[in-house]
């Protein structure tokens, strides 16, 4: 008899996963489906596959909330091993390794208090961006040529932890969207030297630490005003036009109105209201 992996009954769930080092985060979402017996599940923002931590995770109708949770900013621990260079920088294309020059510790510490601010920077051949509808780390393996466009980071805090040479051991809280391995090639590049990442993990997301796999209410997680409604409740079960005159807040954007049993995400644009989710429930 086959083995039954999946439950049919549908599960809506919010949690954060400590994803390990050497899996893809794909591959440690279908452990995840299989821990839970639920195929319907979905992460937010990827890891490399050398990198661990905190790997936020949602089934059911939860999947369709990624957008509107507060998942910024993300803080990293990082350690950039000196002397290695990489085509991927990181631990997973090294093309070689040499002895590096001892840094002085209050030059590692100047050199990293001035990342703070925005950063002006080049994302890594081996990322998950699209150039023409393929992934970048896709071209970059295929051994053909990627052009990558400039972007910005912001550093909000960055810290020397630790230098037990050849290794510099930081943390760093970044914007949305940044890349800790090109902002350690800055660090290096700045420092006058070679180097690449040999640990990363990500210690939170916005509000999001792992909490071993802890049961998340998305209400306590979502960046959007709650509208009160005073209207007829099954207009949004049956999924029908609601009157603006119904909303306490009749300003343009996006709001949550709750029920006990679930709750609704619209937005309102020029007076009138439509539908972003419909009855999630709670």
């Amino acid at each position: 008899m086959q083995k039954k992996y999946y439950n049919k009954e549908l599960l809506n769930k919010l949690l954060v996963v400590n994803k390990p080092m050497y899996i893809s985060s794909n591959s440690y979402l279908n452990k995840i489906k299989r821990k839970y017996k639920n195929k319907k599940a979905g992460f937010s923002g990827t890891l490399d596959p050398f990198a661990c931590g905190c790997l936020i995770v949602a089934f059911g109708q939860y999947t369709k909330l990624f957008k509107y949770l507060k998942k910024t900013p993300k803080k990293y621990k990082a350690v950039l091993w000196l002397g290695v260079s990489s085509y991927s920088e990181d631990i997973e294309n090294i093309i070689d390794i040499k002895d590096e020059k001892i840094l002085d510790i209050n030059d590692i510490q100047n050199e990293i208090e001035k990342l703070k601010g925005d950063i002006e920077y080049l994302p890594p051949k081996y990322c998950a961006k699209k150039i023409n509808g393929k992934r970048a780390y896709e071209l970059a393996r295929a051994g053909l040529e990627v052009e990558l466009e400039k972007q910005v980071m912001k550093i909000s805090d960055i810290k020397l932890i630790s230098y037990n040479h050849p290794f510099i051991t930081f943390e760093a809280t970044v914007s949305e969207g940044s890349y800790i391995r090109s902002l350690a090639q800055i660090l290096a590049k700045n420092l006058g030297v070679t180097g690449t990442l040999s640990y990363l993990q990500r210690l939170n997301e916005g509000e999001f630490y792992f909490q071993n796999e802890k049961d998340l209410n998305p209400l306590d997680y979502l960046d959007l005003e709650v509208n009160n409604y005073t209207g007829n409740k099954q207009l949004l079960d049956d999924g029908k036009k609601i009157p603006i005159e119904n909303l306490e807040k009749k300003d343009n954007g996006k709001y949550i109105i709750l029920f006990e049993e679930f709750f609704s995400i619209i937005e309102i644009s020029n007076d009138k209201v439509s539908y972003v989710l419909n009855k999630v429930i709670r």
